[in-house]
């Protein structure tokens, strides 16, 4: 790297000579320190950014407490602007507005009055038309300022003091949560609820030595603001709170309204964490137009105050937790929420901090806050009792106290050395008033001095001893819970519910359910239609080409061809092309090679069996699984011999087979008798010495056998003549058995 010139300050009046890559390093240090230190990570005692800690007191020292009138926020923005926090006016508004924003803060630290956003994402208004003062929360973090129990520094102009920590006598870090993003490093903490805080912080100063698991009894997981639902298993959130790190899965709250007649649907009343409503509707809405949330018809906003989204299922039947299921998988119903407990420790110092070391840094700020405001209050005594015991002085010697007053030139130094006065004494002597020089006044003296001792004596024993200063710790956070924990800010909004079963939910579940019907015509092309169609009557086709098959089905199923030459070919219904073409031959669909032709076109049905049979009269049962072939050129199913073909595919239905040949003859045997192969050549079900298998039925022998003739149904239930077993030739058919061989 090459040395530039590096000027110094304009006083300097010199250039000093260094290389590239440490001028650069050294100002890119500083400027992550500055984002570390100055912006993005909250120090544990008091959970404040600086910009969050100069809001709250710029405001205070505008007195705007909670008993107080409101102020203009661009007043409370120009005094933190220009007098701690020199940065923009807009990023100090925005902070300022989170802090007010019910749905942003657990507990928020401003009163906000005017358009302050929403919960749908909408901005709040300019910081000319908002007004704010300080809420309860806020000044209990502000609670002994004045008592010395915080260090101060200079400001950046040097001209005023600010508050390195505040008090907190509330616990805002763990109450309120904070997010960051520093250099190299992040911060997320979700909020809690302060009366569970409270309640694990006076149980760790009982037990010092309590595990996380034991703090978790106490403040079982996060509170958040929106509510909703925590879907983690307890081993999880312990691995969480005890390492710092983690990541939980919150989900939106919703409850199942019934309608008449057996319709349904689902009402969202909390929706997850910094998730804005407006957006997500957009995203489902967006989903729904794509038709990627099939069970899902529409969705309607009804809030007002409370959030209120309708869900409308697309029919009855369907399974609410399976909606509810594809909601969370797809939208923002469902987020994960990040658990980095990065903080600047008292070293200021960014590591990432645990559960128990976050509530021991809490108290023991608290704890050092106690012992700076008793030394505090001390001194005040110690100065109170000195001019109260000069008082006395005065009251014990008035007539001479006024006659050296009235003929002392030095009046000061008389009282000092006559009674044994300190300057202080005898200044305030000096400055009393005539009205205090009563009886009455010296009573008060005398009472206040002696409530005063009392008050000092309990100081001294309360620093002296490290029990009582944790037990006085104990009953403020006791007392700080109890006032946080009333009414509906302090009640308990998000529930912690175990880890939820996984829903199934099927895959044609995403895919838009649709009834039609696929069309397959003698010279092999292939198309579907809208609906179930009754007869091809009014389907049109090329030139010389007429109907084949019609096959009934919905958009969701599978279809399963069979080729001549015995390979199975698996087809999506709802990729087959539709309209009013002619559609495809079926050769582009499924690879069949040359000179094949299909032998059957059906719906595959899950466990289903079929019984597969060619030409020569050979078949065997094959189960739906072994059907299956994901590759476009199929699998070989049926090894068929040269010179025949596989005919048919028909499913088991009934506990007999019914075989015709070409030659009319009949042979009726018990299915149990055709062996179950996955692939392979078949046995023989029907002997020929001339042609082929016709036709092939399976049906109940209680039921009968029946064929179509002359337009009726014909059922012939004595089949005596033609029961055989399997590989026999069989018999001539019935009287009335149709001329084309085939039972339908």
């Amino acid at each position: 790297m090459s040395d530039v010139l590096i000027p110094d300050p304009p006083s300097a009046g010199r250039v000093h000579e260094a290389p590239l890559a440490d001028a650069l390093g050294e100002r890119y240090l500083a400027y992550a320190l500055s984002t570390i230190m100055a912006r993005s990570l909250p120090d544990p005692r008091d959970g404040l950014k600086p910009v969050h800690r100069r809001l709250l007191y710029a405001m205070q020292q505008l007195r705007l407490d909670p008993a107080a009138g409101f102020k203009k926020c661009a007043r409370v923005v120009g005094d933190v602007i220009g007098k701690f926090h020199p940065h923009g006016d807009v990023a100090v508004y925005e902070a300022l507005v989170r802090l007010a924003q019910d749905f942003a803060a657990r507990y928020p630290l401003v009163e906000g009055q005017g358009n302050f956003g929403n919960i749908d994402g909408d901005n709040a208004a300019a910081m000319r038309y908002t007004e704010a003062r300080m809420t309860a929360v806020a000044q209990a973090l502000l609670e002994g300022i004045a008592e010395n129990a915080v260090d101060f520094r200079p400001t950046y102009d040097g001209e005023e003091l600010e508050p390195v920590v505040l008090p907190a006598a509330f616990p805002n870090l763990l109450a309120n949560g904070a997010s960051g993003i520093a250099v190299g490093m992040a911060t997320n903490i979700p909020p809690h609820n302060a009366g569970e805080i409270c309640a694990a912080a006076v149980h760790l100063i009982h037990h010092p030595e309590a595990s996380t698991a034991d703090l978790l009894r106490f403040m079982p997981g996060p509170d958040f603001p929106t509510g909703g639902i925590l879907v983690e298993d307890a081993e999880t959130l312990l691995a969480a709170y005890d390492t710092g790190r983690g990541s939980l899965r919150l989900r939106a709250r919703f409850e199942v309204e019934q309608g008449k007649h057996g319709t349904w649907r689902v009402v969202v009343t909390e929706i997850p964490y910094q998730i804005a409503k407006a957006r997500l509707i957009e995203q489902i809405a967006t989903l729904i137009e794509e038709k990627k949330l099939p069970l899902l018809a529409d969705l309607r906003d009804e809030s007002d105050a409370t959030v209120r989204l309708v869900f409308e299922p697309r029919a009855r039947n369907v399974d609410p937790a399976m909606l509810m299921e594809t909601l969370f998988r797809a939208t923002a119903l469902e987020t994960r929420v990040s658990l980095n407990m990065n903080v600047l420790d008292g070293g200021r110092t960014p590591r990432v901090m645990g559960l128990k070391a976050l509530l021991r840094a809490w108290l023991d700020h608290r704890h050092e806050v106690l012992e700076r405001r008793a030394r505090h209050r001390l001194a005040a005594i110690a100065r109170r009792i000195e001019l109260l015991d000069g008082y006395l002085a005065v009251y014990l010697n008035l007539d001479e106290v006024i006659t050296i007053i009235r003929t002392e030139d030095a009046p000061k130094e008389r009282l000092m050395a006559r009674f044994a006065l300190s300057e202080t004494q005898a200044e305030a002597i000096l400055n009393m008033r005539l009205r205090a020089l009563r009886r009455l006044e010296e009573m008060e003296i005398r009472k206040e001095r002696k409530a005063l001792a009392s008050e000092q004596k309990d100081l001294t024993a309360l620093l002296a001893d490290p029990a009582r200063r944790w037990a006085r710790i104990s009953a403020e956070v006791a007392a700080t819970g109890a006032e946080f924990a009333k009414g509906p800010l302090g009640a308990r909004r998000t529930q912690i519910a175990a880890a939820v079963a996984p829903v199934a939910v099927a895959e044609d579940a995403f895919v838009e359910r649709e009834p039609i019907t696929v069309i397959l015509s003698e010279k092999g092309w292939l198309r579907a239609v809208r609906g179930h169609l009754d007869d091809g009557a009014e389907l049109k086709f090329k030139e010389g080409d007429r109907l084949r098959l019609l096959l009934p089905c919905e958009t969701t199923d599978r279809l399963c061809l069979i080729a001549t030459n015995g390979r199975a070919h698996t087809l999506r219904a709802a990729d087959l092309p539709r309209g009013r073409g002619d559609g495809q031959p079926v050769r582009l669909l499924a690879d069949l090679g040359t000179e094949v032709d299909v032998a059957t076109l059906f719906v595959w049905r899950e466990g289903a069996r079929y019984l597969l049979a060619a030409s020569a009269g050979r078949g065997f049962v094959v189960r739906a699984e072994d059907l299956l072939a994901e590759k476009r050129t199929g699998k070989q199913v049926f090894n068929v011999k040269s010179g025949e073909e596989v005919m048919l595919c028909t499913p088991l239905a009934g506990d007999h087979v019914a075989v015709v040949g070409q030659n009319r003859k009949l042979l009726v045997f018990p299915l149990e008798q055709v062996p179950e192969m996955a692939r392979g050549a078949g046995v023989i079900l029907q002997k020929y010495r001339d042609g082929t298998l016709a036709d092939l039925k399976l049906f109940t022998l209680a039921e009968g056998l029946s064929w179509r003739w002359g337009g009726k149904t014909r059922t012939e239930t004595n089949l005596t003549p033609w029961l055989g077993a399997r590989g026999q030739a069989g018999r001539a058919v019935p009287t009335g058995f149709p001329k084309s061989g085939r039972f339908e």
